[in-house]
């Protein structure tokens, strides 16, 4: 499905992240991580950038020195509860966009000049099934995460008729050590997998996934 492509992973030390390289380089990827830990290595991957990915020089100076590749995958983010919408709370409030949105941005301004110059490719961003409307204690991440989709939604009307189609994965909860500490009395067979939602983002980074432009496509396992 990914035979003979550089697919770019941000987030790729975080669950999801790993799940993803694990997946694209099963899939015949050659596969680059960036995230900001250091010293991060793995066995999926044929290159580790360690970068910061809220700051929009380092990113493009990272991104800009890969060379070549066919696909952006932008997992990196992160969840928080937090206080009421209406309680001042500017400190999370700004964490979650920078984590979510900034990096996103910030990953996909780098991008993108570089798949119009190859004549196309993709980008996959990480929405949130929980923010398609408001939760209570939140309000910052459902903020966050319905900035990434609308963004996955623009992007994609600009980028389509360039050969650059942009979608998004919104899974619901994922089934990662955090979520099971901070629920355990859920059911995490109800969860989805790291490994299956990975599938889905292997698919839509690859040409199988062609005509697909804006998707926002929900991964809900049995929720």
């Amino acid at each position: 499905m990914l035979d003979n492509k550089r697919i770019v992973v941000t987030g790729a030390a975080g669950t999801l992240g790993r799940a993803a390289t694990a997946c694209a380089s099963a899939h015949g990827a050659e596969v680059i991580g960036l995230d900001i830990v250091p010293d991060f290595d793995a066995d999926d991957l044929s290159r580790y950038c360690q970068v910061d990915l809220t700051d929009r020089d380092a990113t493009a100076g990272c991104i800009g020195s890969l060379g070549e590749f066919d696909a952006l995958v932008n997992i990196a983010g992160g969840f928080a509860m937090g206080a009421g919408a209406a309680e001042p709370d500017d400190e999370q409030w700004d964490w979650m966009f920078r984590i979510n949105v900034d990096t996103m941005r910030n990953a996909t301004m780098a991008a993108v000049p570089q798949l119009r110059a190859r004549g196309g490719g993709s980008i996959v961003n990480i929405g949130a099934l929980g923010a398609l409307s408001g939760q209570a204690a939140m309000s910052a991440y459902c903020c966050a995460k319905s900035s990434v989709m609308k963004l996955t939604e623009s992007l994609s009307e600009e980028l389509k008729r360039e050969g650059i189609n942009v979608n998004a994965v919104l899974p619901s909860i994922i089934d990662t050590p955090p979520n099971r500490e901070g629920m355990p009395d859920a059911d995490f067979d109800e969860w989805v997998k790291p490994a299956q939602l990975a599938e889905v983002i292997c698919f839509l980074a690859s040409d199988r996934a062609s005509a697909i432009h804006g998707a926002l496509l929900p991964v809900k396992g049995l929720v």
